[in-house]
């Protein structure tokens, strides 16, 4: 059944047919399928949440919302076509995802040709460094994924580290701002070393870092692979700190490592662990009805990447119902957006930052029985 759902998901948001001046056009390019699948998939399955709660009120301005999602598999060559579809064929005012960094890279000068919003869910900051007038993102910011990451390195009292990326665009940008940052922080990577994003076995990798004499290991994905970094390290014999990046925040990773996720540290969004929230954190109301909606609908646990796209769909929507579906008026709705409170943190925008989150919108988080916890302090 479950091999059948994001087709069966495609069906349900595929366009029906409707008069143009009934509907507004929402494009979603969204690794569903694919490596990438822990990303996408979460992310169209709160897409269609949302889109059907929404059209079941009215829509917006009494207008429906037709959401054209795009299953890219991953791939920029599929995103780059499907992009060019959603915006010359369909005419759509806006289009949210993608789910990676590689694609919205090279999705973005597409976007802002056209004069298009793209509301990104993936993660590099290049993304939206340098500033492109029509492309903004929701994830969190690398730079500040490192950073946490590295407080708690220096709190632990370890400087030596051993990092693995992904040759993938998240894999290079996660790289370059943790190389950036590490001197400044105080730690020291003593060896570095890119993998494919479609290995199977990274023995070789961590075998390497093991002969460095590292005192923690970063892994810097969003594949399956830092599941098999985890095995690979603790068949090893290394009992060695283990970080992630907030790209391991899906649950499904930390079932497919089993026992030797047991312990590993990452920032993410505070939907994963929303029940420690204080009961007046002003996220906390949000953020738990978003996950018990999803997990009634979809029987599978919540991910701060559903979030992302919770988040850049309710600031489209916030946008829309302020200027209408004019997608120049909506660019410049969403950039003015100032204290919104959404599934990554609260979000500030500006013409110098199309991200809008800074360091509070991370938790460290860590892997307790086989769940997600705070790390305590």
């Amino acid at each position: 059944m479950k091999r059948l759902l994001p087709v069966l998901l495609l069906a349900l948001l595929a366009p029906r047919p409707a008069a143009a001046e009934d509907v507004i056009k929402v494009g979603a390019l969204l690794s569903v399928t694919g490596g990438a699948s822990f990303l996408g998939g979460p992310e169209a399955r709160t897409l269609e949440l949302l889109v059907e709660e929404l059209n079941a009120k009215g829509g917006l301005g009494g207008k429906k919302i037709q959401l054209l999602v795009k299953d890219t598999g991953g791939s920029p060559e599929k995103a780059v076509s499907f992009a060019k579809q959603l915006i010359e064929e369909e005419q759509v005012v806006a289009i949210l995802g993608p789910s990676t960094s590689g694609e919205s890279m090279q999705v973005k000068p597409i976007a802002e040709a056209a004069k298009t919003p793209l509301l990104s869910c993936a993660a590099a900051e290049s993304i939206v460094n340098p500033v492109a007038r029509f492309v903004f993102k929701t994830a969190q910011k690398d730079s500040d994924a490192a950073l946490h990451i590295f407080q708690q390195l220096k709190k632990m009292g370890l400087s030596k580290v051993g990092l693995l990326t992904s040759n993938t665009g998240f894999g290079k940008a996660g790289k370059d701002q943790l190389e950036k940052l590490a001197p400044g922080a105080g730690i020291q990577i003593v060896v570095s070393e890119v993998y494919d994003k479609a290995a199977t076995d990274l023995t070789a990798e961590v075998t390497k870092l093991k002969a460095a004499g590292v005192q923690a290991i970063i892994n810097w994905s969003i594949e399956p692979a830092q599941a098999i970094v985890i095995k690979n390290a603790r068949q090893l014999g290394l009992t060695l700190p283990i970080f992630q990046s907030h790209g391991f925040a899906n649950i499904q990773y930390v079932k497919a490592a089993g026992a030797a996720a047991e312990g590993v540290m990452f920032p993410a969004g505070r939907i994963v662990v929303v029940e420690s929230l204080p009961e007046k954190h002003p996220q906390r109301a949000l953020l738990l009805g978003y996950k018990q909606a999803y997990e009634a609908r979809y029987h599978e646990d919540v991910s701060g990447f559903g979030g992302h796209a919770w988040d850049a769909f309710q600031l489209l929507a916030q946008a829309i119902v302020k200027v209408g579906p004019d997608r120049e008026k909506v660019r410049t709705a969403v950039e003015a957006t100032q204290g919104f409170t959404g599934i990554g943190g609260i979000f500030n925008m500006s013409a110098t930052d199309h991200n809008g989150l800074d360091q509070s919108a991370f938790v460290m988080v860590t892997v307790k029985g086989g769940r997600f916890v705070p790390l305590e302090k």
